[in-house]
C-alpha cells in the first residue's frame, strides 16, 4: 500500500431522515423512507411534486443569525455536518497543528437557491438590488472555505465538482493528501440543496425524476422493475480522515480504514452511463487493486443505485463483471431508496453508511423491492436489513459527464 494508512475517526450528517449520522443510520436499518411532498415551494404545477427534504433543520442551532443569512442552505448543511464530525472525532483543535489539517468539501451544483433568489431580484428590481453576498454564497467551494475559517484549518482547502460523484471525489482526494504526507487530517465530504423550482424543473425536463407523486415513499425503488426515475434529496455528509499514526497517538476511536479509491471516465455521454458500466468497472477494479483486495474478500457494495432504468441495469452488469463468481455472495444496497439522491453529497453520506455497515455488521435494505427485474439479478438486500460480518466493502458514485468513483473500506485492524 502506498504511503500512510488512512482511517476515519469522525462522521456527521444532515439527511432527509435525521439531523445526525447515528439517527440516520438507525432509520436506514429500519427501512424508513425520508421521501415526501415538496414543501420548499409550491410544486403543484410540476411533473414531480416529491423529494427528500431535510425537515426541522434550524441553521441558527449551529450559526448565529448573521452567519446563517450569509450562507446558502447547502453551506449550512456542510458546516453543521462538519461540526458533528469534528466533535465526534474528539479533535482538540487548539492542540493540533492546523497547518496540517485540510478541508475538501464538495457540491455538485452549489448555491442554487441563492442563484434563483438573486436572479429574481435582478429581473424584478434591477441590478442594484442583487446582494453583495450573492457570489460568495453561490460558489461551490465556499463550504470548504467556511469550515476552514471556522476552525482555523490552514491545510489544503478546496472543492471538487463532478456532479453526483463530487463528495466521493473529495474523499478520494483526502486519501491521497494523507498518503502523500501533505496533511495529517482532512475534513472531507459534500453538501447539496437543490430542491428548488429551477432544480426540479431542470431534472423534470430531462425526464430523470420519478413522477410517482401519489406514493412518495415508494417512488425511489432502485433495481425494481417499476422504477421510473430518481428522487431528489438534500443534505450533507462530512467525515474526518486521519493518518493512522496520528489517530493512534491521540487515542482516537476508529470507524474503519479507507483503503483504496478508483476513478475513471466513461468518455461516452453527457448523462447516460456507458453500456455495461465499463467506466464503473474500471473504477471498481482500481479501488480493489489500490486496497489490495480480491473480489471474494468483499462482502458488501453500497451501490450508486439511483432508481433510473439505465443506471441500475448497467451498475448491475458492472458489479457482476468485476466480482465474477463472488458477485453472487455479495450483499448490495442502495441508500438512495430511503434518502433520495443527494447529488453532490450522496457519496459522503453513503460512505458513512458503508462504514457503519462494517462497524455494526448490519446491512441496510434497499426498500421498495417489489417487482423483480431480470436485468437486475443480484442480491440487493430487499426490504429488510441483514446481519452479516463485513470486513471489506466498496461504495460507488457516478456522475453526469461520465465521472466514476469507487471507494474501498476495510474493518480496521492493526
Amino acid at each position: 500500500m502506498n504511503g500512510n494508512r488512512v482511517v476515519v475517526t469522525g462522521i456527521g450528517a444532515i439527511t432527509p431522515l435525521a439531523l445526525n449520522a447515528e439517527d440516520t443510520w438507525k432509520k436506514l436499518l429500519a427501512g424508513e423512507s425520508g421521501i415526501g411532498y415538496i414543501t420548499h415551494f409550491d410544486a403543484s404545477d410540476f411533473d414531480t411534486r416529491i423529494a427528500g427534504e431535510v425537515t426541522d433543520f434550524d441553521p441558527k442551532s449551529v450559526l448565529d443569525a448573521k452567519e446563517a443569512r450569509r450562507m446558502d442552505r447547502f453551506c449550512q448543511f456542510a458546516v453543521a455536518a462538519a461540526d458533528q464530525a469534528i466533535q465526534d472525532a474528539g479533535l482538540d483543535v487548539e492542540k493540533l497543528n492546523r497547518e496540517r489539517i485540510g478541508v475538501v468539501v464538495s457540491s455538485g451544483i452549489g448555491g442554487m437557491g441563492t442563484f434563483e433568489t438573486e436572479t429574481r431580484k435582478l429581473i424584478e428590481r434591477g441590478p442594484s438590488r442583487v446582494s453583495p453576498f450573492f457570489i460568495p454564497m453561490m460558489i461551490a467551494d465556499i463550504a470548504a472555505g467556511h469550515i476552514s475559517m471556522r476552525y482555523g484549518f490552514h491545510g489544503p482547502n478546496y472543492a471538487i465538482v463532478s456532479a453526483c460523484a463530487s463528495a466521493a471525489n473529495a474523499i478520494a482526494d483526502a486519501l491521497q493528501l494523507i498518503r502523500r504526507g501533505v496533511a495529517d487530517i482532512v475534513i472531507a465530504g459534500g453538501a447539496e440543496a437543490t430542491i428548488t423550482p429551477l432544480g426540479v424543473a431542470g431534472f423534470n425536463s430531462m425526464k430523470a425524476l420519478s413522477t410517482r407523486n401519489d406514493e412518495p415513499q415508494k417512488a425511489s425503488r432502485p433495481f425494481d422493475a417499476e422504477r421510473d426515475g430518481f428522487v431528489m434529496g438534500e443534505g450533507g455528509g462530512i467525515l474526518v480522515f486521519e493518518n493512522l499514526d496520528h489517530a493512534r497517538a491521540r487515542g482516537a476511536r476508529i470507524y474503519g480504514e479507507l483503503a483504496g479509491a478508483g476513478l475513471s471516465a466513461d468518455a461516452y455521454h453527457i448523462t447516460a452511463p456507458a453500456p455495461e458500466g465499463v467506466g464503473a468497472q474500471q473504477a471498481m477494479r482500481q479501488a480493489l487493486a489500490d486496497a489490495h483486495l480480491q473480489p471474494h474478500e468483499v462482502q458488501y457494495v453500497n451501490a450508486h443505485g439511483t432508481s433510473t432504468e439505465a443506471n441500475d441495469k448497467n451498475e448491475t452488469i458492472a458489479i457482476a463483471k468485476v466480482f465474477g463468481e463472488a458477485a453472487e455472495s455479495l450483499n448490495i444496497s442502495s441508500t438512495k431508496s430511503m434518502l433520495g439522491h443527494l447529488l453532490g453529497a450522496s457519496g459522503a453520506v453513503e460512505a458513512i453508511a458503508t462504514l457503519l455497515t462494517i462497524r455494526d455488521g448490519k446491512i441496510h435494505p434497499t426498500i421498495n423491492q417489489e417487482h423483480p427485474d431480470p436485468d437486475c439479478f443480484l442480491n440487493y438486500t430487499p426490504n429488510e436489513f441483514q446481519t452479516r460480518e463485513v470486513y471489506a466493502a466498496v461504495s460507488n458514485s457516478f456522475g453526469f459527464g461520465g465521472h466514476n468513483v469507487c471507494l474501498a473500506f476495510k474493518k480496521y485492524q492493526d
